[in-house]
């Protein structure tokens, strides 16, 4: 069942405007952080990643949100991310041991513990991008709720060196099995 935005979709004059406004501010400075691009557009996360250009965000299908997440269990130690209005959680942790009780899929090692709202995700990208640090692409798996705020991100990069061929290759296989995301209209 995919889930769509409950922002109303902006006007298309109204789209392009925040897209070009995204657009003029990644062109200034590419290597700026999503999170803080968008509180300095006043605008939702969501509308950034959404114009980042082509070659650097794939939208995947949302509605299988839960099989891509059982896959990062593959990529061993990854960087997890959770923003919420007053804080940042970063935590470097292995994805395993899920479960699905009262409405959650749970992570559960001992690296990470992490309990999932299942109705919460309504959009999943493959993002590339350069580190907001020293400017080294960075891989990652964002995952956004209906207003467009982040709901946690994925990282199996996080600047400083290049990603391993074999990483590029594990997310290039799920960002590929994955795609097809979009929100229906």
């Amino acid at each position: 069942m995919r889930t769509e935005l409950i922002d109303r979709k902006p006007s298309a004059t109204a789209d392009t405007g925040v897209q070009e406004r995204v657009r003029e501010a990644l062109a200034r400075e590419p290597h700026k952080m999503t999170s803080q691009l968008a509180r300095e557009l006043n605008v939702a996360e969501v509308h950034v990643i959404r114009a980042l250009p082509a070659e650097q965000v794939t939208e995947l299908d949302a509605s299988q949100w839960q099989d891509l997440v059982r896959q990062f269990e593959r990529f061993g130690k990854t960087h997890v991310v959770v923003n919420s209005a007053g804080a940042t959680l970063e935590c470097h942790g292995e994805f395993g041991k899920f479960s699905n009780w009262g409405g959650y899929l749970n992570v559960q090692t001992p690296s990470l513990d992490m309990h999932i709202r299942e109705e919460a995700v309504a959009a999943v990208f493959a993002v590339t991008k350069p580190s907001h640090m020293d400017g080294v692409k960075v891989l990652s798996f964002q995952f956004y709720d209906r207003q467009g705020a982040s709901v946690f991100k994925v990282f199996l990069s996080f600047g400083g060196k290049e990603v391993p061929a074999e990483r590029r290759a594990m997310f290039e296989e799920l960002r590929q099995a994955f795609a097809g995301g979009g929100v229906s209209e």
